[in-house]
């Protein structure tokens, strides 16, 4: 089994537990955390022994989402567009492994994070999470596979109105519009997703895999994520852009500023 910094693997029989530990940044995606789902991606696709895969964040919430200041932050010596194509890489790594995979989702999901969860084929959220693509007050646009991937999940206009205006929604809203499977109380959703995952651990190999592959093949024919290949120049030049720094800038330091009870936003 692969050791990681940013990422913790837990197996139990035909099932494994990808768990996003970045907990005291939310589980926000640094490169080197979405560089090692592009490795534990490749690992996965090789261990024929599993079935199911439970992926999920440490702490309490699944993920704040892009890591804007470590991007920020990139030495010299790092290629830019390796380092912003890590989220596509990512995220196409995480839909094409052989498994099922199941997300469980709780406390913030935003952005990346979102997308990530997107990737995923099953998915389930505490009632109590948040979600949120706030790219676009960011000064960028939604990347990764983003906009193809929330298009067939949840139609063209959905989609135009949660990634342009950013509003948050919560649980509840993203079940009804078809974005999760399911909506659990806080401290039942763990125990129902690993019992969703047994379940299907449990059922013939060939028929699971054989099944993703069908639904991914028409998915892709309905919106493919074939052509954000080039998502990486977007966000580069996102990242450059004069107006684009400043809506980050305001973005930043708006969410910094503590709310009337001392608490940041």
């Amino acid at each position: 089994m692969p050791a990681f910094d940013n990422l913790r693997i837990e197996e139990s029989g035909r099932v494994a537990t990808l768990v996003l530990h970045r907990p005291e940044k939310l589980n926000a995606l640094s490169r080197d955390l979405l560089a090692e789902i592009v490795e534990v991606s490749r690992w996965l696709d090789e261990r024929d022994d599993l079935r199911v895969v439970i992926v999920r964040g440490a702490g309490g919430h699944f993920s704040a989402g892009f890591d804007l200041n470590d991007f920020a932050s990139m030495s010299t010596s790092t290629s830019p567009r390796d380092a912003a194509d890590l989220g596509r890489r990512a995220t196409e790594g995480l839909a094409r492994v052989p498994q099922i995979t199941v997300a469980a989702v709780e406390g913030h999901c935003v952005g990346g994070g979102l997308v990530l969860v997107g990737a995923c084929d099953l998915r389930y959220a505490a009632s109590t999470a948040r979600f949120r693509i706030p790219e676009v007050d960011l000064g960028i646009p939604l990347a990764w596979g983003g906009i193809p991937r929330l298009v067939r999940e949840i139609g063209p206009a959905l989609t135009k109105e949660l990634v342009l205006t950013c509003r948050p929604f919560d649980a509840v809203e993203a079940n009804s519009i078809g974005f999760l499977n399911g909506v659990l109380e806080p401290d039942a959703l763990h125990d129902h997703v690993r019992a969703v995952a047994m379940a299907l651990a449990d059922k013939p190999q060939y028929a699971l895999r054989t099944t993703k592959q069908h639904v991914e093949a028409v998915m892709d024919e309905i919106a493919s994520t074939a052509r954000n290949t080039t998502d990486a120049d977007v966000l580069i030049y996102a990242l450059h852009d004069a107006e684009s720094r400043d809506a980050s800038r305001r973005y930043l330091t708006q969410r910094s500023r503590p709310d009337r009870h001392g608490k940041g936003k």
